[in-house]
């Protein structure tokens, strides 16, 4: 088929993948097990069910199962907004006078602005069929506790939402439409828990992370009855949920001949990375292609780039099972100067295994050449992407740029995992020049690492 005159990429409905991918089927060396707080040793499905739904915990042990199907009545609500379209970015290309053809698969169309429907959707469909009543979770950024607030209230289950603190205060149009959907949000660390008032009893001035905000959310499951704790990134189960992003991308690419020569995604916890590179990584450790992969990650939150590959805790209250992955210590706090989402002190195990392997390149970015990059993109493209996403297109650009120096005429592939509609304050603050950066000293990174067990 002749790409002369095509910009989007659609897909027809019946096109939509019917099975996810899980990537570690495929991997020569599997990531590490979870280990028991406790014990330290290799946790159990039994012990994973008191937190989070069976088949959930299922799919997150499963190392071998490659296609795991999607549920018919999970894929008749992913039909409301899939497939995603994957799109040409033929005017960023002409502005930067590239040889490389741009595209990117945009997540955006949907209410919650982001890919995170996609797990969400999953994650509460089980716990509806499981007979629950309740869930908790926390947010970032704030595209998750939006997702889910949807999909809860599409399934008719209640929803508590503990969303870092610095996060709220900067995005109210995130806390409003989660309300407007029903769920409790309560700013995190909080009065409401026993973690919360101990983490604001030691430092009262905190801002919050993730790893506070999971804390919270977990002690809140463990105490209500019918209730399950859910999330949005790091877990394996969440990445296989948004392999249907790169099983789209690839069925849509393989119908034009088209083979990406480097896949690039914004990095927090992973499961936007994960998602989108699922499929082709797969192919690359079969040794089917030479694909380059790039995580991108923010300088002020560097787990790939400045982190230790270790055993650590997933929250800050220290309760959560030890996760062999990328991390800054559970104790790490992000400077609440950072606008740009990816706030997560490690990294989901899958990616940070085959980072270590060599699989996976990464960089960071300081926060105001991704606005900057934003904004080009923006005014280029039409979409005004999310601040997250936007690390993606700032190393999208500098890849294209580096094929017109070298003039090598190579397929960039990106992911644009939601848009920036809700992250105006943000905008606000690059556009009147107060945004800073803030890159973490070895010293503050030391105080992080001093929480690894």
């Amino acid at each position: 088929m002749s790409l002369k005159n095509v910009t989007r990429m659609y897909l027809s409905e019946d096109e939509i993948p019917q099975y996810w991918y899980n990537m570690r089927a495929d991997m020569k060396k599997k990531p590490d097990p979870m280990l028991h707080p406790g014990t330290r040793q290799p946790l159990t499905a039994e012990e994973l069910r008191a937190v989070f739904c069976s088949e959930l915990v299922k799919q997150e042990m499963d190392a071998d199962t490659r296609l795991i199907k999607i549920p018919e009545d999970l894929l008749d609500f992913y039909k409301s907004t899939r497939p995603s379209p994957l799109i040409r970015a033929r005017f960023l290309e002409k502005e930067l006078g590239t040889p490389a053809e741009i595209y990117y698969k945009f997540e955006g169309n949907n209410t919650s602005g982001s890919h995170k429907l996609n797990s969400a959707a999953a994650q509460v469909y089980y716990a509806k069929e499981e007979g629950l009543k309740n869930l908790t979770t926390e947010t970032g950024a704030g595209q998750w506790g939006t997702a889910l607030a949807m999909a809860c209230a599409f399934f008719k289950i209640n929803l508590t939402v503990y969303m870092v603190k610095v996060s709220s205060l900067q995005k109210p149009y995130r806390k409003a439409i989660i309300e407007t959907f029903g769920a409790n949000l309560i700013p995190s660390p909080s009065e409401t828990t026993d973690v919360g008032r101990r983490i604001l009893a030691e430092n009262p001035d905190t801002g919050g992370s993730l790893g506070c905000a999971v804390s919270e959310a977990l002690e809140d499951a463990m105490k209500t009855p019918s209730c399950r704790y859910v999330l949005g990134s790091v877990m394996d189960h969440v990445v296989l949920h948004q392999s249907i992003i790169g099983q789209e991308c690839k069925i849509a690419l393989d119908k034009y001949g088209i083979t990406p020569d480097i896949i690039i995604g914004c990095a927090g916890g992973g499961s936007n990375l994960g998602g989108l590179i699922a499929p082709f990584i797969g192919e690359k450790i079969s040794g089917k292609t030479n694909t380059r992969f790039i995580a991108i990650e923010p300088a002020s939150c560097p787990s790939l780039t400045r982190g230790r590959f270790a055993y650590d805790f997933g929250d800050t209250g220290k309760t959560t099972p030890l996760i062999k992955m990328y991390t800054l210590g559970s104790g790490f706090i992000p400077s609440s100067e950072h606008a740009g989402g990816l706030r997560y002190h490690g990294m989901n195990p899958t990616l940070s295994k085959l980072r270590d392997d060599g699989y996976i390149e990464a960089r960071s970015a300081m926060q105001t050449d991704v606005f900057k990059a934003a904004l080009q993109f923006a005014k280029i493209e039409g979409i005004l992407p999310a601040p997250e996403s936007s690390h993606a297109i700032l190393a999208a650009i500098d890849e294209a740029l580096e094929c017109k120096k070298r003039n090598e005429k190579k397929v960039i592939l990106f992911g644009l995992s939601g848009t920036g509609s809700f992250d105006l304050a943000a905008y606000m603050s690059y556009n009147d020049g107060t945004m800073t950066d803030h890159v973490p000293t070895d010293e503050e990174l030391e105080k992080g690492f001093s929480t690894i067990p």
